[in-house]
């Protein structure tokens, strides 16, 4: 982990999917773990979706490697709610090098934000045109409590679980 790095990149090669938020959020920043904000969907919804065996606490963030899943965010160095990152927090330059180097199957956005930062533009959710390698680029919409029109965005998350279960 560098030093100046709010979570630590769980990250190894071959995995099936990297998830990308924006940034830590406040309570994932107190904890040291990622999505541990009261209300968070992220956790259960890998559950229900068969990603893990069982719905993981934010504190056992490390255990997702086992079963192919990746962690990391787009502002490593910075910590809050999207519309409160500073300007320039954003590194596409570092996650791109990080993902060339893992070389998942899929890189996946949790949420439009650090999406639309990465790729330059605005984007829908679901599967993008661009590639980073041989990885296919996700975007989904945003786990976070804040969040309040999760329950109608959440069939992009099902399309991801779909794609991921493809030979």
């Amino acid at each position: 982990m560098d030093p100046g790095d709010v979570l630590p990149d769980v990250l190894v090669p071959g995995l099936k999917v990297v998830f990308c938020g924006s940034a830590a959020g406040r309570r994932s920043a107190e904890l040291g773990a990622y999505y541990a904000g009261p209300g968070n969907r992220f956790w259960p919804l890998l559950h229900e979706l068969g990603l893990t065996p069982r719905r993981l606490r934010p504190e056992e963030f490390r255990a997702v490697l086992q079963y192919g899943v990746g962690l990391t965010d787009l502002a490593k160095k910075v910590w809050g709610a999207d519309g409160v990152l500073p300007k320039g927090c954003d590194d596409p330059a570092g996650l791109q090098g990080r993902i060339l180097a893992a070389r998942p199957q899929v890189l996946a956005f949790n949420g439009k934000r650090p999406a639309q930062a990465f790729l330059g533009r605005k984007t829908t959710c679901g599967l993008q045109p661009e590639t980073i390698g041989e990885t296919s680029i996700f975007v989904l919409p945003s786990t976070s409590r804040a969040n309040v029109h999760f329950a109608t965005d959440e069939p992009a998350w099902r399309e991801l679980a779909c794609y991921l279960e493809r030979p």
